[in-house]
């Protein structure tokens, strides 16, 4: 099967961009909640929340945050921020993006670099000089609300030297004074006319046939959404006329051949007097079967020669009929 002209391509990309009411409307997205965590600091205590991949031309993200005390927050570079867990002494170098302070309940929201970036909190209190490293808190456990020992993220800090508690019997570990922080991400979803119908172009029609001053009409082709794009091509070697119309006029010419002009006269979807041409028309479902026809204009001394004759059309592959109203599902 051949492929229609890149120009046509094209044109069937924005069909499908903007599909045909009937079938679908555009995709309606939202922020929807996602995991969450709690989190107990100590006064000046670090958290290392979740890390974000943007793409090439960045990103954004939204949590809920709240705090029972003030709290510090911001984005930092993921590797920037791996390194200074391991340096406690580059914390204070490290570039801070989307910085906000004194924060008690909020929903922080930050438009992302194309690079991974990790969202920080600090704890506010007890903190003068913000380049100093005085730890990391401990992510609780969501079933027991209370700080588990065999969590991979848990981490004491003392003196610049992390300790990562790994053992499930480790001792419980004691705050001199907790701060509990709830975070609750959320993702970029899908929440209306999440199911779309694909389309492709398939072909109806390819003949090569012998010139002959009768009628040639291929019926059949019903169109199955508004808006369904048809793409003709024809290469002849005598001018040619060529046309979908409605099938049940299409199979009267050929008991009434001389009714031709008179049916082409309203028809949109006509080119006369070509040889070598790709043409596109539009129709409706409520248009009915259609059907292409070809004829010389001229159906006097018929050359015996070939002529060429292609008809494609967008379908509807998968998800063709409409998703059911939400609650009836």
């Amino acid at each position: 099967m051949k492929t229609p002209k890149i120009w046509a391509i094209l044109a069937f990309s924005t069909i499908c961009a903007v599909s045909s009411p009937s079938f679908g409307q555009q995709r309606v997205f939202n922020w929807l909640p996602a995991n969450d965590e709690s989190v107990r600091l100590d006064p000046a205590n670090y958290h290392s929340g979740r890390t974000y991949h943007p793409g090439s031309n960045g990103g954004n993200m939204h949590v809920d945050i709240k705090a029972q005390q003030p709290v510090t927050i911001f984005m930092a570079d993921a590797a920037q921020w791996s390194e200074a867990l391991q340096h406690p002494e580059e914390i204070g170098r490290l570039t801070q993006t989307c910085l906000r302070e004194h924060v008690v309940e909020t929903t922080y929201v930050c438009e992302l670099p194309p690079q991974a970036m990790t969202l920080v909190i600090q704890d506010e209190r007890g903190s003068p000089d913000r380049a100093v490293f005085t730890g990391l808190g401990a992510v609780l456990n969501p079933t027991t609300g209370i700080v588990d020992p065999s969590n991979k993220v848990e981490r004491a800090v003392g003196l610049g030297i992390a300790t990562i508690m790994k053992s499930r019997d480790s001792a419980p570990r004691h705050f001199v004074a907790p701060n509990d922080v709830h975070i609750q991400y959320y993702r970029w979803d899908c929440v209306e006319n999440c199911i779309q119908p694909e389309y492709q172009w398939i072909e109806q029609v390819r003949e090569k046939y012998d010139l002959t001053s009768f009628l040639k009409v291929y019926g059949g082709f019903v169109p199955d959404h508004d808006g369904t794009h048809v793409s003709i091509r024809i290469k002849s070697p005598v001018p040619m006329a060529i046309a979908m119309l409605p099938s049940q006029i299409a199979d009267q010419l050929h008991a009434q051949p001389g009714a031709l002009e008179s049916a082409l006269e309203k028809n949109t979807c006509q080119q006369r007097g070509v040889q070598s041409l790709q043409f596109q028309c539009t129709f409706n479902a409520e248009d009915g079967p259609q059907s292409l026809i070809a004829v010389p204009e001229s159906t006097s001394n018929v050359p015996h020669k070939k002529a060429e004759i292609e008809m494609q059309a967008v379908k509807c592959v998968a998800n063709c009929a409409p998703p059911p109203p939400l609650g009836k599902q």
